[in-house]
């Protein structure tokens, strides 16, 4: 069978991690959520720092309120569910999350501050 000249030759795959609030969360003060943020913030920055998480950032108008944030790893789904479960907010239970490989076609995006490669550069896989 002729291959489908609609899927690129080449994708680039990235992780991504889905931040979410669960229906479970549990409530808190104003400054326990305040103390609680901080402590997120400063693990995703030194994540960043390190060089693991390369972009991430919180979500605005969504069509489902419980869809937090997203992040882009530089490393593999296991490895970036490791860390996400090591996050304060996670850790908590005011957070889960989703991982999941994101597949692109290759060059579609670029990270100019990352310090090293982001994703894998692979092929679709003959079926």
């Amino acid at each position: 069978m002729a291959r489908d000249p609609n899927i690129p030759d080449a994708f680039d795959v990235y992780t991504l991690v889905v931040l979410r609030r669960p229906a479970d969360a549990p409530d808190l003060s104003e400054a326990e959520l305040d103390a609680l943020q901080a402590r997120h913030l400063a693990y995703r920055a030194d994540l960043r720092r390190r060089g693991i998480l390369v972009v991430n950032g919180p979500f605005d108008r969504q069509s489902d309120e419980s869809y937090r944030g997203m992040s882009i790893f530089a490393c593999d789904p296991d490895e970036a569910a490791r860390l996400s479960d090591d996050d304060p907010s996670v850790i908590a239970g005011r957070l889960a999350y989703d991982v999941m490989e994101w597949w692109v076609a290759s060059d579609s995006l670029a990270f100019p501050k990352a310090g090293g490669p982001v994703g894998d550069r692979r092929s679709m896989p003959d079926d």
